[in-house]
């Protein structure tokens, strides 16, 4: 290894370096890198987050033939799945209807082949869908590949550049600098509203009375839990279970453990001043790996998700909170007596910040009255499903068996920009209609229809919409998508 040449060398020094080439060259690197940094690259659709409903819509927007990059913070991609740790997913179903079909449904398709994944387990409800997070890596990053879209890793967005009422670029921030990325349409799915907000898209956040969101969660991850003696102290012991009543029946033919309970234990440890967290119980799910569970436990309060400093903090709780429950779940829960605490996050799990102002904008009486849309471009039968931001409780309001509710296209499109979509958690909803749409398969199939659009409104004047919804239903069915709508 040859160092620096030291200024000490004086003249002679200098001469030195130029006889070994090691002055110009580097000179030279530097203005070709300048130069990368300066062209501006161009794309039919560029969409900001690779989380289940960004890479969805890549995927979807290139199988229509458009030139499509995902820009993704992490180096893989999946979102909350992959970066938070958050499994399993859940719902695809409406009862024993399953809802969500299309791209979603592959991926799920896909990793059952490799035994990534036991596919969709229906309980009483609903269903959940375990998987194993770095296949899901995998399999998101193939399929989007594979469909001739692009990702860019490690890379940021740093501001917009809108006129005429359309986003011209995005500025991006990694390795290289700054730069600048052009493209005819648009997806924010960053799960924060950011590309929106930044290009004076008008936005809501939380409670309207206080602006106050969900709770952030950090997962945790455990393995080497013994799930037979798990099995055994809930089949004895069903009265700890309530909200599993139902499910205890088939607690033997499941192949994959869901827990809801041990609220009398939890009670006495926080009497004890062991656990501080302001919950009422403890929820775990099983991996697609036996013995792997993903603990979902820890609440962490009044916290901005869109604020660096307050979202730091929030990691820091996280972490305080998951060392209580480490020592709780060893000492309280049968099972986990050997079990290893091995990961948690990597990031914190954010339910809801902006929610952006769209051209209709979705509430809990559309989907508990199941209302029809003319422009349903997806279903979902997941419940209401509020963690409440003061502290204990959740609000857990249910369709009927069976009954499912429907989304509009028209709840991505958002006010003042022509040429944007957004089809994550951040669209156009009420705080508890959002409560209920912002799972992962709700999003990858909201994502799917987002991809179907833009990749039409590229062949077009990128203007969203401009795009036929009735033209764009008929192609999300041909893709496998399900739709009543066209059934």
């Amino acid at each position: 290894m040859i160092s620096r040449i030291s200024p000490s060398f004086g003249s002679n020094g200098h001469v030195y370096a130029q006889k070994l080439n090691l002055l110009d060259p580097v000179k030279k690197s530097s203005q070709v890198a300048d130069r990368a940094n300066q062209e501006v690259k161009n794309f039919d659709v560029v969409v900001a987050g690779g989380g289940i409903a960004g890479t969805i819509a890549g995927i979807a927007a290139a199988k229509e033939g458009a030139k499509v990059l995902v820009i993704e913070p992490n180096g893989f991609l999946g979102g909350t799945l992959t970066a938070s740790g958050v499994g399993p997913m859940m719902s695809f179903h409406a009862g024993n209807k399953q809802v969500i079909k299309g791209i979603a449904d592959e991926l799920i398709e896909r990793l059952k082949k490799r035994e990534k994944s036991p596919g969709h387990i229906l309980n009483s409800t609903n269903s959940i869908t375990p998987f194993d997070t770095e296949a899901m890596k995998y399999e998101l990053e193939t399929m989007l590949l594979e469909s001739g879209g692009e990702v860019l890793y490690h890379t940021t967005l740093a501001g917009t550049d809108v006129s005429n009422n359309k986003i011209q670029s995005v500025k991006v921030l990694n390795k290289a600098g700054l730069s600048d990325i052009k493209a005819k349409v648009f997806i924010d799915a960053t799960g924060d509203g950011d590309l929106s907000a930044w290009s004076g898209v008008p936005f809501t956040k939380g409670r309207e009375n206080d602006g106050a969101t969900q709770p952030m969660t950090l997962i945790m991850k455990y393995n080497n839990v013994n799930t037979e003696k798990l099995r055994k102290y809930i089949k004895e012991n069903p009265d700890k279970f309530p909200l599993m009543r139902e499910d205890i029946s088939t607690i033997d033919n499941t192949p994959r453990l869901s827990v809801i309970g041990f609220e009398k234990e939890f009670n006495e440890a926080k009497q004890k001043g062991e656990v501080t967290i302001p919950r009422e119980d403890v929820l775990f799910f099983e991996t697609n790996n036996p013995g792997e569970v993903i603990i979902n436990t820890t609440r962490i309060l009044d916290h901005d998700g869109t604020d660096p400093w307050s979202l730091s903090k929030a990691e820091i709780e996280g972490r305080r909170q998951a060392r209580e429950l480490e020592a709780f779940f060893k000492k309280y829960v049968p099972g986990f007596e050997k079990a290893v605490f091995t990961q948690s996050g990597p990031s914190i799990g954010v339910r809801s910040s902006r929610q952006i102002e769209g051209e209709y904008t979705i509430t809990a009486e559309d989907l508990l009255k199941e209302r029809k849309f003319k422009d349903t471009i997806a279903h979902s039968g997941y419940p209401i499903d509020m963690h409440n931001p003061d502290g204990e409780g959740t609000t857990l309001i249910r369709l009927k068996q069976g009954h499912y509710y429907n989304l509009p296209y028209r709840a991505l499109i958002p006010k003042n920009i022509e040429n944007l979509l957004v089809p994550g958690r951040n669209l156009s909803a009420t705080p508890e209609a959002q409560a209920a749409i912002r799972t992962t398969p709700t999003l990858a199939a909201l994502g799917e229809a987002a991809g179907t659009a833009a990749a039409a409104a590229a062949k077009d004047d990128g203007n969203v919409r401009s795009v036929n919804t009735k033209k764009l239903q008929k192609e999300l069915v041909k893709n496998g998508a399900y739709l009543d709508v066209c059934a």
